[in-house]
């Protein structure tokens, strides 16, 4: 009579004594356990072996229309209503965020046509860091200049500037932003004391203590 080979259980093969390797033969496993692998990770797993990539929902949009544009609470035409600098000084292009009588927060774009570019330098454009300065100092006109915390529309100048320290290099191409927060103002004699801090892509390009006064002439 023929032999009819009957399949072990995983049990029965647990319980079975180690046979040399030579004889050794492996236990088929239960049917379950291959059904129980998820459908989606042999997908994936195929996926994977084939070299297919599989593209995010931000992927999917073109960069072009992945950055939101800059929100705008004072465009170039109001900043020109309260700051006296013009061409080729004003160094602020919008306002995006303004709390009255305690900070603003403002942008610059710096572009390759700014007419410091040619003399620094020719073969590597580098906004200069007293530029820099300059455009934070108007930033901080713009909140103490305002009549919401009793300023004026008056000219307003540099009394002192501490502890300026510049991080990284500003180039053509580069959007420069700048929060000026108000830390102490005495209305009689017109001073300003004001904590600047400027950023590139969120990067920390240029910090520092200001010291403004307000005057009439």
């Amino acid at each position: 009579m023929e032999a009819v080979a009957v399949p072990r259980s995983a049990a029965a093969c647990r319980a079975a004594p180690a046979l040399p390797a030579s004889r050794a033969t492996a236990c088929p496993l239960p049917h379950r356990a291959l059904s129980a692998a998820p459908g989606r990770r042999l997908v994936a797993r195929r996926a994977a072996a084939a070299g297919n990539k599989v593209e995010t929902a931000q992927e999917t949009v073109p960069i072009e229309k992945r950055f939101p544009p800059f929100p705008s609470v004072m465009d170039i035409n109001q900043i020109r209503e309260i700051l006296p600098h013009r061409f080729p000084f004003l160094l602020v292009d919008r306002v995006i965020e303004y709390k009255a009588g305690e900070y603003a927060v403002g942008i610059k774009n710096v572009t390759i046509n700014d007419n410091f570019f040619p003399g620094h330098f020719p073969e590597r454009p580098i906004m200069p860091g007293v530029l820099m300065v300059e455009a934070m100092a108007q930033v901080g006109g713009l909140v103490m200049l305002q009549p919401e915390v009793g300023g004026s529309r008056d000219n307003f100048f540099f009394a002192g500037i501490d502890k300026v320290r510049f991080r990284k290099p500003v180039i053509a191409g580069d959007t420069l932003i700048m929060r000026m927060t108000l830390t102490k103002y005495q209305k009689r004699f017109g001073l300003a004391k004001m904590e600047g801090k400027a950023y590139v892509g969120g990067d920390l390009v240029c910090e520092g203590e200001f010291l403004l006064v307000s005057a009439t002439e």
